[in-house]
């Protein structure tokens, strides 16, 4: 077993060595009336799962097509990937659909500011990284 615990800490070093993006991971909270704008506006997150370095990636060139209401919608879908050693909140609670992941900051400019929504996350004891799949709707 000390050979696939050295190989598995190789590999999990690697991971973190592309993790050049810098992200938010959270629930979204309930939103809260302005009386001063009279407008609806996010309340703050109800969990903060994660804040820090992660690699953002495309999972596929594709664009999918919905209709929301009577709103047309482009979806994109990502990959997030984490550090292995990503601690759960203390309230035990993970990443689920969703959930939001916020691209704070990256080497490549376009990506600042995006922001993902959950679909699902990937767990195992052998992964070299915690993946999560989300989509950025357009």
């Amino acid at each position: 077993m000390i050979g696939l615990d050295a190989f598995l800490a190789r590999g999990r070093a690697a991971a973190e060595e592309l993790m050049l993006d810098t992200i938010t991971l959270y629930r979204p909270g309930a939103d809260v009336f302005d009386r001063d704008t009279g407008q609806t506006v996010p309340g703050p997150p109800a969990v903060i799962f994660y804040t820090g370095p992660a690699r953002v990636r495309p999972a596929q060139l594709a664009v999918s097509q919905v209709q929301a209401g009577e709103q047309e919608l482009h979806l994109r879908q990502y990959r997030i990937t984490l550090p292995y050693g990503t601690q759960l909140p203390d309230s035990g609670e993970r990443p689920a659909a969703g959930d939001v992941a916020d691209v704070n900051a990256s080497p490549n400019p376009r990506l600042v500011g995006v922001r993902l929504w959950v679909q699902g996350a990937q767990y195992s004891a052998t992964a070299t990284a915690w993946r999560i799949i989300a989509e950025e709707r357009s």
